[in-house]
């Protein structure tokens, strides 16, 4: 199989310019449809639980009315700091609160996927590691006024200021803390 080959329809279900340009990358052809879902998940869910599930939910909007070639790829990032998961951030006090939290320790980034055609689903999870430095007060507040990070997992992007300052190193996929496991992804879809 190779991508001369991929016959689907692709449909990226993601508003984000990220995995947009990631897949992009990846030498694959979609288009872009986006459904608004609540992210609600039990509970009693633990860390790659949640992004598998909210990964599916995302997934499962799409399932009335696909054709017989299409393919829907969703995915959802979570950071978790120990057991503790860290979401997108309110506002900008919660956004400082996430980042300083995060300074000085590690930290995991899981991104689920989700592939879905009208025959089957598939749902896959990739893990990274990540070190933060110990921020500074002004290095967090300069980041989010310069970059407003408001619509990330954990307040952060690897790819701009604060990844480049603050950032350690990592152990795993840099693009799974982007938010698309481009490897991985790549494979799968090789293999649906």
């Amino acid at each position: 199989m190779s991508l001369k080959t991929v016959s689907w329809n692709i449909i990226l279900a993601s508003k984000s310019p990220r995995r947009q340009n990631l897949l992009k990358e990846l030498g694959f052809e979609f288009e872009i449809k986006t459904k608004d879902i609540e992210e609600i998940y039990p509970p009693n869910l633990k860390r790659e639980q949640v992004a598998l599930f909210l990964s599916k939910l995302k997934s499962n909007a799409f399932k009335d009315g696909l054709k017989e070639n299409d393919l829907v790829l969703t995915s959802d990032t979570i950071v978790c700091l120990k057991d503790e998961i860290i979401g997108k951030p309110k506002d900008r006090q919660d956004a400082i609160e996430m980042l300083a939290k995060l300074s000085g320790n590690r930290h995991e980034v899981i991104t689920a996927v989700t592939l879905l055609s009208k025959e089957k689903q598939h749902t896959f999870y990739d893990e990274t590691e990540v070190y933060f430095k110990e921020l500074t007060t002004e290095e967090i507040e300069y980041y989010i006024d310069e970059y407003e990070p408001f619509d990330k997992a954990g307040s952060y992007g690897i790819q701009e200021w604060i990844g480049y300052v603050g950032i350690e190193k990592i152990i795993g996929s840099y693009f799974n803390v982007m938010g698309l496991p481009v490897k991985r992804v790549y494979d799968e879809l090789l293999q649906f």
